[in-house]
């Protein structure tokens, strides 16, 4: 399985989507477990790096098994594998969602930021876990459709960290760098990732066979 297969492309894009800010995050738990400051030091993580622990592991193993879930080929080859690291994606998406909330309320703004940014936050980290809660409740009944959309929708919020590393650079471009603006480009990133995530669930077949061998992150079945 290369990422030349068809069914590859995305699963292989996605992770690469991811690299940035799991690189970032590395560097950040780097930093935490008293090594070399390899990115600009927060005091704000500094002093309450519990959650920021937590976010960062959650974001790299939702990013990473989610990206390998949009795989048909893992899906009909490897149905219980699909599950039961769905399960784990689920938990660790969770995790992500809830920690993000918790800094966001908790911490100091970040420097550079404003009120915008602050309310988007508070909009989709609630909006992942929904997703992510309408996801297992759809499988649950055999509801593999809706259970895909909710599981894309729930990733697409989550992969706007990655999308961010572009838009905060054209945003900049286009609209200086005031706190509005960052918010703007910031915001522009969920955005870009829910339209697309909307046009892929759309494109895809509307009804899926609830006897298929792999349908769900999350199964009924053992």
């Amino acid at each position: 399985m290369t990422s030349r297969q068809p069914g590859w492309r995305v699963p292989v894009a996605l992770v690469a989507l991811s690299a940035i800010p799991l690189l970032a995050g590395t560097a950040r738990l780097v930093e935490l477990a008293g090594g070399p400051q390899l990115i600009p030091a927060d005091a704000r993580f500094t002093a309450s790096p519990l959650p920021v622990v937590v976010h960062i592991c959650g974001a790299a193993v939702y990013a990473l098994l989610g990206a390998v879930q949009f795989a048909p080929a893992v899906r009909r080859r490897h149905p219980r594998w699909h599950r039961s690291a769905g399960r784990v994606a689920v938990v660790a998406g969770a995790a992500v969602a809830g920690s993000a909330l918790w800094l966001a309320v908790f911490l100091p703004p970040q420097p550079g930021s404003g009120p915008l940014l602050f309310v988007l936050r508070l909009a989709f980290a609630p909006a992942m876990v929904t997703g992510l809660a309408l996801g297992v409740a759809a499988i649950r009944r055999g509801d593999v459709a809706a259970h895909r959309a909710w599981m894309t929708r729930s990733y697409a919020i989550a992969l706007a960290a990655g999308t961010q590393a572009f838009t905060e650079g054209v945003g900049g471009a286009l609209l200086g760098h005031g706190a509005l603006a960052l918010d703007a480009s910031r915001g522009a990133a969920w955005v870009i990732n829910l339209t697309i995530a909307e046009w892929s669930i759309r494109r895809s077949p509307a009804q899926t066979s609830r006897r298929t061998p792999a349908p769900a992150l999350l199964g009924t079945q053992p």
